[in-house]
């Protein structure tokens, strides 16, 4: 009796002792913490909580979209928002046409994680948003980094990476509209002098107001020449500065940039084909890269393509081409 006692205590002992073992094998497991996702990081964000409403209320199951894939959002705060609500004549997110909703909310995301180390690193360019025009061609956001971080010229990052686990999150002082070809105009510091020209007090055409509308004679196809492209007219011609070059010569001139009703990407360009533009034709030219020329035999380069705005299409040339002299 007193053996089979014994046994049991000895049994009793050893089965302490594993229960104290696993008990303070728990007590020091570890805590892994799970990087939250972009829309829960959002949801966690009592200043995002508008962006949140409004992924939910646009149409397309935005939540389900970003869910599914890598991406960086630029993500507006409330105050941002409540901005654009009013600068739109929106009293609420709800005035807001659920179709025009989600195309906004695709313009602040885009596909790929992108820090601000890689932006910084870029200086400055052209990315993809997953916001669309009528075609279905991705438009695109200029960045700019001279001056912190700014998207289109209007939304600068107020808080830079966020870390998400499915990409990363740059909080942004101002919701980001859809870009007209005239966005991409006024934002990139390349086009300075093209802007100039555009605006010239005397001007008998409203050319930005005509070059910002979404309806007709829209969606264009901009040939849009550099500043140094603008240094090279003025020295071919001996003109002296850009507001000596008389009003009739200018407004032909840029007419000759502009094609109305099309939105002529690269791939859609074939040689030897003739553009009909709002001034003179121009012929393309694919044999030593895209290139254009226009009725006098001058030949401008194709150096960017497919900058793509909601209503048109930036192609960026090296030489202003002019109408026939």
């Amino acid at each position: 009796m007193m053996n089979y006692i014994s046994k049991l205590s000895l049994l009793a002992l050893f089965s302490g002792i594993l229960l104290t073992s696993c008990g303070s094998d728990d007590d020091n497991t570890p805590v892994l913490e799970v990087t939250p996702s972009i829309v829960e990081t959002a949801q966690a964000t009592p200043d995002l909580s508008i962006l949140v409403e409004a992924l939910q209320a646009a149409d397309g199951n935005l939540i389900d979209v970003i869910n599914a894939g890598e991406y960086t959002v630029l993500a507006p705060t409330n105050e941002a928002f409540a901005a654009f609500l009013t600068a739109n004549g929106f009293n609420s997110l709800a005035d807001v046409p659920t179709d025009v909703l989600s195309n906004i909310l695709l313009n602040h995301v885009i596909t790929g994680t992108i820090t601000s180390t890689d932006l910084m690193t870029a200086g400055a360019g052209y990315t993809k948003t997953n916001a669309t025009n009528a075609d279905g061609d991705l438009l695109d956001a200029y960045f700019s980094t001279s001056n912190g971080v700014t998207f289109n010229g209007v939304s600068s990052v107020a808080t830079a990476d966020v870390e998400a686990s499915n990409g990363v999150v740059h909080i942004v002082d101002a919701v980001i509209g859809l870009p007209t070809v005239v966005t991409f105009a006024v934002a990139d510091p390349t086009f300075e002098t093209l802007v100039a020209a555009l605006t010239r007090a005397d001007h008998t055409t409203d050319y930005v107001g005509t070059l910002s509308t979404g309806t007709q004679p829209s969606p264009f196809t901009v040939f849009a020449p550099t500043n140094d492209a603008f240094g090279a007219l003025l020295i071919e011609t001996g003109i002296p500065t850009l507001g000596d070059i008389p009003l009739e010569l200018l407004e032909n001139t840029l007419n000759t940039h502009v094609i109305g009703f099309l939105n002529a990407r690269a791939e859609d360009l074939v040689q030897d084909q003739v553009l009909a533009t709002l001034g003179s034709t121009l012929t393309v030219s694919l044999t030593d890269g895209p290139q254009l020329t226009d009725e006098n035999g001058r030949v401008a380069n194709i150096i960017v393509t497919n900058v793509q705005a909601y209503n048109g299409v930036v192609h960026v040339i090296d030489k202003v081409l002019l109408p026939l002299l």
